[in-house]
């Protein structure tokens, strides 16, 4: 199969080394100034999945899709930030004779409907990710921790299209374990629950996931985000499969924080890398959602102005 990976940063970079060791074609839209290490010395990943690398020649690198013939693509992976989202699906609808599936593999919130919205639900599908990928220098990426397998499913729940199980194998069987599923919001809210406790408080506070579990200062500020995301998830009609925030801290606190407690916020990556976040569509989406549906969220309306503080402060 034949890749086009449209915004290439850690997790992108990641995914077109690993298809492209397993054999597949693979285009990476990416910014000018990588193009020049990864031209010179390929892609390397490394970390808890094993070491992958890839030369310059097989994979194919454009900072631009412009008169690219879109025929050849079977699936179009979109992996920019959030904020990119309406940009590159503009950029990635002028393209020419295609008529593959397009697939949101981004943070949080809102975007899968996006995709839908531009491409129809037939070519749109929807991927949850709770694993992190670090760039260590250009063109190498550090896969660090997982807290759970990619999952991959169409833009409307109900039965698995092949296109979705047919992406997931295929990922899977690169190296990344990835699982097809019923229905990708109910996992993506599952992740938004995630994201939200731990993301911003650990950027605002620089530290790790795992130190944010062993104090009760942080503790209590991740339970009333967990709270206000479970509120606004049930109020906009959305499902996770635990019953009360209760049984979702259970697992979060005994599972999901072990399996990533080394990892570093993208958020605190961003901030200090002097580039803008994701907040809007993690506990932005939590507040501009509360707010419609009259559901109070001070805590998530706190970090979320917090963020946007240092962001000014350092962008």
């Amino acid at each position: 199969m034949h890749f086009l990976i449209y915004g290439t940063g850690a997790l992108g970079q990641a995914l077109g080394c690993l298809l492209a060791n397993d054999g597949h074609g693979v285009t990476l839209v990416i910014r000018e100034r990588f193009i020049k290490a990864i031209a010179q010395n390929g892609i390397s990943v490394d970390g808890i999945f094993g070491s992958f690398h890839v030369s310059n020649e097989q994979i194919s690198l454009t900072s631009s899709i412009t008169n690219a013939d879109g025929s050849i693509y079977d699936y179009i992976l979109l992996t920019t930030k959030t904020y990119d989202t309406q940009s590159s699906l503009k950029d990635l609808a002028s393209l020419n004779n295609c008529s593959c599936p397009v697939v949101s593999m981004q943070n949080g919130c809102g975007n899968v409907e996006q995709v839908e919205n531009t491409f129809g639900p037939e070519r749109s599908l929807g991927s949850r990710i709770i694993t992190g990928f670090e760039i260590v220098e250009p063109a190498h990426v550090s896969i660090t921790v997982s807290a759970d397998d990619v999952h991959i499913g169409a833009s409307q729940p109900g039965a698995i299209p092949q296109t979705a199980d047919r992406l997931a194998k295929t990922i899977n069987n690169s190296g990344i374990p990835t699982a097809a599923v019923e229905d990708i919001h109910q996992s993506l809210f599952a992740k938004l629950l995630y994201n939200c406790a731990l993301n911003p408080l650990g950027a605002i506070l620089g530290v790790s996931y795992g130190v944010l579990s062993e104090h009760d200062e942080t503790k209590k500020i991740m339970n009333q985000v967990i709270d206000e995301t479970f509120n606004v998830i049930k109020a906009i009609g959305g499902s996770v499969v635990w019953e009360t925030p209760e049984h979702y801290k259970a697992l979060f606190y005994k599972t999901l924080i072990p399996a990533t407690y080394e990892h570093r916020p993208s958020m605190l990556q961003d901030l200090e890398n002097h580039k803008p976040t994701e907040v809007e569509a993690l506990v932005g989406y939590v507040s501009t959602k509360g707010k419609e549906h009259k559901i109070a969220t001070p805590f998530c309306d706190q970090l979320g102005s917090l963020i946007r503080f240092k962001e000014k402060r350092s962008v």
